[in-house]
């Protein structure tokens, strides 16, 4: 009698088992921040394939003061509207994306609802500018600071997350350095109008103490959105008062 030999028997692989994740997507699933829909086949965590459409990312050429995306070759040779007014302390700006729908909601989600399941999407957002890369490269990334009354309120400082995730994203041989801090609790600058909000946060910051700087190194400050450029600006005077030659602003969203 011919028995079969080993090769013969068919056996399913051997499935992997779930990782934590996907049981929790199974129990708890993920919704979309803009539209609260479930997010499958998405390239994003917490945006769902829809609403990933109208995230705008600031793709080169852009305002070399706010970083605002050109969207067409005849506004090359304009003023930008979105900081016309604005005399900038540093030499140049860039921005991640614009602070319209999706983009706004991550911004706003980042800041006030303990945003920082969102990492995992902005490093997905970063990877998609790799100019970002090249301007970050053996840079100090300075965040913008927060006042302490409002740090223990929040937990964290939003620009500073925003620094962590460019920094893992872009192995840029990074630096952040927390090299100033914020000498007054000032009024949120959402509702305030342009001149107010320069009036706002005038002598709000000053360097730590006993703070090192590295003269040979590029300094880029780092804020989770560019509305006026008021707040950045304020920042940049400081270190340039220091003394740092080269000053960049980096923000995620440009509202």
């Amino acid at each position: 009698m011919d028995y079969p030999s080993k090769k013969s028997f068919t056996s399913k692989p051997p499935q992997s088992p779930l990782s934590l994740e996907a049981i929790l997507d199974i129990f708890f699933p993920r919704s979309c921040i803009e539209c609260s829909g479930p997010v499958e086949d998405s390239h994003y965590r917490y945006i769902c394939k829809h609403c990933a459409e109208s995230l705008i990312l600031a793709h080169p050429p852009n305002c070399k003061t706010c970083g605002y995306p050109y969207f067409a070759d005849k506004i090359l040779s304009k003023n930008c509207p979105h900081c016309a007014e604005l005399k900038p302390s540093y030499s140049r700006g860039y921005t991640v994306c614009l602070a319209k729908k999706v983009g706004r909601k991550l911004v706003h989600n980042l800041k006030y609802n303990n945003g920082l399941y969102l990492s995992h999407d902005l490093k997905s957002i970063l990877e998609q500018l790799p100019h970002l890369r090249k301007i970050c490269q053996d840079a100090v990334l300075v965040p913008v600071p927060l006042h302490p009354t409002k740090f223990r309120e929040r937990g964290f400082n939003q620009s500073k997350v925003f620094a962590q995730v460019l920094q893992k994203t872009l192995n840029a041989n990074i630096q952040i350095a927390d090299i100033l801090i914020r000498t007054r609790f000032t009024e949120s600058q959402t509702t305030l109008s342009r001149g107010r909000r320069k009036q706002n946060i005038r002598n709000a910051f000053a360097l730590s103490p006993n703070i090192k700087l590295d003269f040979e190194k590029k300094y880029i400050l780092i804020d989770d959105v560019f509305t006026t450029g008021s707040t950045a600006n304020a920042c940049a005077k400081v270190l340039k008062k220091a003394g740092i030659p080269t000053i960049e602003l980096i923000t995620f969203g440009h509202g």
